[in-house]
C-alpha cells in the first residue's frame, strides 16, 4: 500500500515537472543585442562606436591641436634664416646739435627732424645653430603627430574595452533574468506542493534562498550594466546619459584562434610599428640636435645690415641730401656671460639623455606587455572552449537534478547546487568570449597594429 502511494506521488510530481521551464540553453544566455527593453535605444556597432570615439572624444582634439601647435613652432624657428625687415617713423624735438644725454653715449647729433625708414636684418650663417633648432622642431613636430596616433589607438582600445564591457554586463543580465524566472517558477511550484503537504518546508525554503540569490544577481547586474554604459558613453565623448542597443560582434569558430603561436615576432613588430615609441624616439632626436644648437650658441654668428630712409622734415637744415642709407656687416662673437650659454649646453645635453632612457624603459615594457598579452589571449582562447563544455555539462546536470527531484530521488540541496552550477558557468562562458575578445583588441593594440 505505501509503495502504491509513493508511485502515486511521483507521478503526480513528475506531471507537475513537466510544467518547469526548460533550463536556458547557451544562445538563449548570451543574447546580448536587446539593449535596455524600458528605453529606446540608439543601435551602434564596434565599428560605429570606434568612429564616434575618434570623431568626439577631447583627448583626440588635445593631442591634435599640440600636433598644429608645433608646425607653428617650427614656422618661428624656421623664420629665423628670414630677411628681419621693420620700418621706422621717427619725429624728434631735441636741444639742436646735443650729443650726450643721461645714461647713455651717442656718437651721432640730436637733430631736431621727422622721417621714415627701413632696417634690414639678414642672417648669413651661425655656423649650424638655426639648422640645429630647425631639425629638431621638425623632430619634435613628428614626435608630437606619432602621439597623437599612439593616443587614438589608445581611445580605441579604450572604445573596445567599454563596447565589451556593456555586452558582457547585458549577457549577464539576461541570464540573471532568466535564471529569476525560472526560479520563480520552480518556487511557485514547491510552495503549491507543500501547500499540498507533497513537499516539506525546507524545500520551499531553499527554493526561496535561491530565488533571492538570483534576484541579488539581478540587481547587481543591473548596476554593472548601467555603470559600463556610462563608461561607453563617456569614452564616445559625450557628457549626455545615452542609453545604446549594441550589435554583438559574435565570434565564429573559425576567429576563435591566436594570430600566431611566436610571440616574439610580435614583439619584433611592436618594435617597429608602437607609435609612442616611435614618438619617444623622435623626441630623443630631436633633444640631441636642441642640445648640438645650445652648443653652438658659443660660435660666432655673421649678419648683412641694410638700412634706408628719408628725412623730409629738419634735416635739410644741416646737411643735403635728406635721404639716408647705409649697408654693412656684423660679425658677433661671444666671449663672455657667466658661463650661461655653457649651462644650456649642459643642460640641453642632459635632457637629451633623460629622453633617450625614456625611450629604453618604454621599449622594455612594449617587451613585456607584448609577451604578458598573448599570453593573456592565450589563456582567454583556452577558457572559452572549457567554458562551453562547462556550461553544456552543467545544462546537463540541471536537467537530470530536477528529473531526480521530480521523481523523489534526490533533494532540493542537489537541484539549488545544480541551479547555482548552471548560472555560474552561463556566466562564466559569456566572460570568456567577450575577455578573449578584448585579449585580441589588446594585442592589437600592444603590437601596433591597430589603424
Amino acid at each position: 500500500m505505501h509503495t502504491l502511494k509513493l508511485i502515486k506521488t511521483n507521478a503526480f510530481l513528475l506531471a507537475i515537472g513537466l510544467c518547469l521551464s526548460v533550463p536556458p540553453t547557451h544562445a538563449q544566455a548570451v543574447q546580448v543585442a536587446t539593449g535596455l527593453p524600458s528605453n529606446p535605444a540608439t543601435q551602434l556597432t564596434l565599428e560605429q562606436a570606434e568612429q564616434l570615439a575618434l570623431k568626439n572624444n577631447p583627448r583626440i582634439s588635445v593631442q591634435q591641436l599640440l600636433a598644429l601647435a608645433q608646425h607653428q613652432s617650427l614656422r618661428e624657428t624656421r623664420s629665423r634664416w628670414m630677411p628681419q625687415l621693420d620700418g621706422n617713423i621717427t619725429g624728434v624735438d631735441a636741444n639742436q646739435a646735443s650729443r650726450i644725454s643721461s645714461g647713455m653715449l651717442t656718437s651721432s647729433q640730436l637733430l631736431q627732424h621727422a622721417g621714415l625708414g627701413v632696417e634690414l636684418d639678414q642672417l648669413i650663417t651661425d655656423f649650424g645653430r638655426t639648422h640645429n633648432l630647425v631639425a629638431s622642431a621638425k623632430l619634435q613636430e613628428r614626435a608630437d603627430i606619432a602621439n597623437a596616433t599612439a593616443t587614438e589607438q589608445q581611445i580605441l582600445l579604450a572604445t573596445d574595452y567599454a563596447f565589451y564591457n556593456v555586452l558582457e554586463s547585458q549577457a549577464t543580465l539576461d541570464i540573471a533574468n532568466q535564471a529569476v524566472a525560472t526560479r520563480q517558477q520552480i518556487a511557485d511550484q514547491i510552495a503549491a506542493l507543500t501547500k499540498n503537504k507533497l513537499k516539506s518546508d525546507l524545500d520551499l525554503s531553499f527554493a526561496d534562498v535561491n530565488l533571492s540569490q538570483a534576484k541579488l544577481l539581478q540587481l547587481d547586474s543591473q548596476s554593472n550594466l548601467q555603470a559600463a554604459m556610462n563608461g561607453l558613453t563617456a569614452i564616445l565623448g559625450s557628457d549626455q546619459q545615452t542609453q545604446y542597443r549594441l550589435i554583438d560582434p559574435q565570434l565564429a569558430d573559425a576567429t576563435l584562434a591566436l594570430p600566431t603561436n611566436d610571440a616574439e615576432s610580435l614583439v619584433t613588430r611592436a618594435m617597429s610599428q608602437r607609435p609612442d615609441l616611435q614618438s619617444l624616439q623622435l623626441a630623443q632626436q630631436s633633444a640631441i640636435l636642441y642640445a648640438h644648437a645650445q652648443r653652438d650658441q658659443l660660435l660666432p654668428s655673421l649678419n648683412a645690415l641694410g638700412i634706408v630712409g628719408a628725412t623730409p622734415v629738419g634735416a635739410a637744415t644741416y646737411y643735403t641730401p635728406n635721404w639716408y642709407g647705409a649697408i654693412g656687416v656684423n660679425v658677433n662673437i661671444p666671449i663672455f656671460n657667466g658661463f650661461r650659454f655653457t649651462a644650456e649646453y649642459n643642460e640641453a645635453k642632459l635632457i637629451a639623455q633623460a629622453a633617450g632612457e625614456r625611450s629604453r624603459d618604454l621599449h622594455n615594457n612594449i617587451a613585456r606587455d607584448v609577451r604578458s598579452a598573448w599570453l593573456q589571449s592565450n589563456t582567454a582562447y583556452q577558457k572559452v572552449s572549457v567554458s562551453q563544455e562547462l556550461l553544456k555539462e552543467a545544462d546537463m546536470g540541471l536537467q537530470l537534478a530536477q528529473t531526480r527531484y521530480q521523481l523523489g530521488l534526490s533533494s532540493i540541496v542537489e537541484l539549488s547546487q545544480a541551479q547555482l552550477q548552471q548560472t555560474g558557468a552561463a556566466i562564466s562562458n559569456a566572460n570568456a568570449r567577450y575577455e578573449f575578445a578584448f585579449s585580441l583588441a589588446t594585442l592589437r593594440f600592444q603590437t601596433g597594429d591597430r589603424p
